[in-house]
């Protein structure tokens, strides 16, 4: 940073220093008294009469207020030596012009006419050859093309030695053209960059009017460094549209300094807009009012500029952030400068080089810095706030961990509390009923009861057991698996009574049902079942399950002498019982009876 202002104080040194001290140098001759005299457009040689004694810088507006056409200008010098190397060196011609040297073309802008050139911003070197000069006196003509409403006139000629000259050019070059197009370069960058930011962070408003502030002031700023008027058509609109963006600029950098200090003026605000896009508007559709009223606009944009950092350098002292402190440091000398630069400007002093791009640069540092700064400032916040909002998600994390740890073993407990419940109800209701009525037959049997019987009573009991063995024995199984034993152990109890079952089994490949369900669907089955083989006096009976997309169809049709309507509505301890468990299915039991037979229905939907 030491090393900028370093380089900074050197340039406003230079500016400082006006190059006409060359001619303290022997090898350097100051031309800055001739003669001028007006000209029309067209004109290829200078008039023959009309000539006046001028002193150089000569600004003819205020000599022939209302002239817009040609100057031309006439100086003299002497040259013992016609083959000493020699340069020529114009300061300062407005707006385009052309150099001839004893009577030859040395150098000529593009255009002499509307639409002009612009050669105001940069001095004019020529080496000039041997051949041209003369021993003794020389002349140099000057033809300058300008409007005189826009301070048009030529500066000062030197003739003299090449590497001075050349030094001279150097200097006088990037004091009025380089560094304003080291400006212009970097006020482009910062207003892109801050522009992409405001696009993509809309909330934070001060980047997009720093980036608006910054674009419009390189329309201004391209003025400073263009040498022709494209694409415009005539000087007035370049003129008027240079005005135009100055004024916005001021707008918009009013605007940003008030939300840097999150202030709000909707009054205000409105004001400037209106300003904004009445300047644009007169620039685009009255050019030829507006360029040669130029100076109006400009102290328009001015106090806004000054007003805005006046109210700016308030609030940060009253603020003492350490950002706001140091942007109104970096605006002091920027503001110093200007009142020179618009001094010069309105000719009140003489002079052809502005100084306030030499404190551009301060300027823009400091603004990026400060809105750097801010950006920064606010990243941190965010990674603090994240940083905290982590270590509360892990806190809720590991206390909702051990909270869903704690509900899985309850979910354990109840899950093999409602399984020991279900296997117990399952053992009453199937195993605990059939013991019960075994006993009771016993017990009512003659004492002459066979061994044979006893077998086959504890076969049921036995079958009974391990139908509950076989739905609770694996959590999903194989549905046809399951049914194939019960299939086996109820067609043999069928076959003692003659009762010839016929089962039909399709599409059931792949279908498993959970313990639960299995085990109600048997138990369904084997109710059924047993109710033929107990009270149908049927001679066949017919079983059929099949899979219909996601539903499975369960029927059971036998040709016995039917139940009564009676005995259907009252149902008994068996048929309640099988409705229940088709409820727990996920459907409804049907049941057909007639003297011809029973039929029963049920279908329910497959789990997912």
């Amino acid at each position: 940073m030491n090393r900028v202002f370093g380089w900074l104080l050197l340039l406003v040194c230079l500016a400082a220093s006006p190059i006409v001290r060359s001619a303290d140098k022997p090898e350097v001759t100051v031309l800055e008294r001739g003669e001028a005299v007006r000209g029309g457009w067209g004109d290829i040689a200078p008039p023959a009469r009309g000539w006046v004694q001028v002193h150089l810088l000569d600004l003819w507006h205020e000599r022939w207020p209302e002239h817009d056409g040609v100057v031309w200008y006439r100086l003299h010098w002497r040259q013992d030596d016609p083959r000493r190397p020699t340069a020529l060196l114009v300061d300062y011609m407005s707006m385009s012009g052309a150099i001839y040297v004893n009577g030859e073309t040395v150098a000529r802008d593009a255009n002499l006419v509307e639409p002009l050139s612009r050669t105001w911003n940069s001095p004019h070197y020529v080496l000039l050859p041997p051949s041209l000069l003369r021993a003794g006196e020389n002349a140099v003509w000057l033809r300058v093309s300008g409007l005189s409403a826009y301070q048009p006139g030529a500066g000062p000629v030197r003739i003299g030695d090449p590497h001075a000259l050349q030094e001279s050019y150097g200097r006088e070059r990037f004091l009025r053209y380089d560094i304003k197009l080291i400006n212009l370069a970097m006020a482009a960058v910062l207003g892109s960059v801050f522009l992409l930011m405001w696009l993509l962070r809309r909330k934070d408003s001060v980047y997009g009017w720093f980036a608006l502030t910054e674009l419009a002031g390189s329309l201004y700023g391209y003025n400073h460094i263009a040498t022709d008027i494209w694409p415009l058509a005539s000087t007035d609109a370049w003129q008027a549209f240079n005005a135009a963006f100055y004024v916005v600029a001021g707008a918009c950098y009013a605007l940003f300094l008030l939300r840097y200090c999150e202030r709000r003026a909707p009054r205000l605000e409105r004001v400037l807009m209106a300003l904004s896009a009445l300047a644009l508007l007169s620039a685009a559709f009255a050019p030829e009012w507006m360029g040669p009223h130029r100076n109006p606009w400009f102290a328009v944009g001015g106090l806004l500029y000054y007003a805005s950092i006046s109210w700016f350098l308030v609030q940060a002292w009253r603020d003492r952030r350490p950002d706001t402190l140091v942007l109104a440091i970096c605006l002091l000398l920027p503001v110093l400068v200007s009142f020179r630069d618009f001094a010069l400007f309105y000719g009140w002093i003489e002079g052809t080089t502005y100084w306030l791009s030499l404190t551009s640069v301060l300027t823009l540092i400091g603004i990026g810095f400060v809105l750097s700064y801010r950006f920064v400032t606010a990243m941190r916040r965010v990674e603090s706030f994240n940083l905290e909002l982590k270590r509360e998600v892990d806190t809720a994390t590991s206390e909702l961990a051990a909270t869903l740890s704690h509900q899985h073993a309850l979910e354990l407990v109840h899950s093999r509390a409602g399984e020991r419940l279900k296997l117990v109800r399952d053992l009453h209701d199937g195993f605990g009923g059939t013991l019960i009525g075994t006993i009771a037959q016993l017990e009512a049997a003659p004492a002459d009861t066979s061994k044979a019987q006893l077998i086959a009573t504890l076969k049921e009991l036995r079958d009974d057991l391990r139908l509950v063995i076989d739905s609770t024995a694996c959590e999903h199984a194989d549905l046809v698996a399951q049914i194939a034993p019960l299939r086996h152990r109820l067609g043999r109890l069928l076959e003692t009574v003659d009762i010839d079952s016929r089962w039909r089994l399709e599409g059931l490949d792949g279908v498993e049902l959970d313990s639960a369900r299995s085990l109600d669907l048997l138990r369904l089955l084997q109710g059924a079942l047993t109710n033929v083989y107990k009270h149908s006096r049927a001679k066949r009976v017919d079983v059929a399950l099949r899979r219909v997309g996601e539903r499975l169809l369960l029927s059971i049709d036998d040709d016995g002498h039917g139940i009564d309507a009676a005995a259907q509505a009252d149902g008994g301890a068996g048929l309640s019982s099988m409705r229940l468990r088709a409820q727990r299915l996920g459907g409804e039991l049907r049941i057909e009876s007639s003297e011809a037979g029973t039929a029963l229905r049920l279908e329910f939907a497959l789990p997912d």
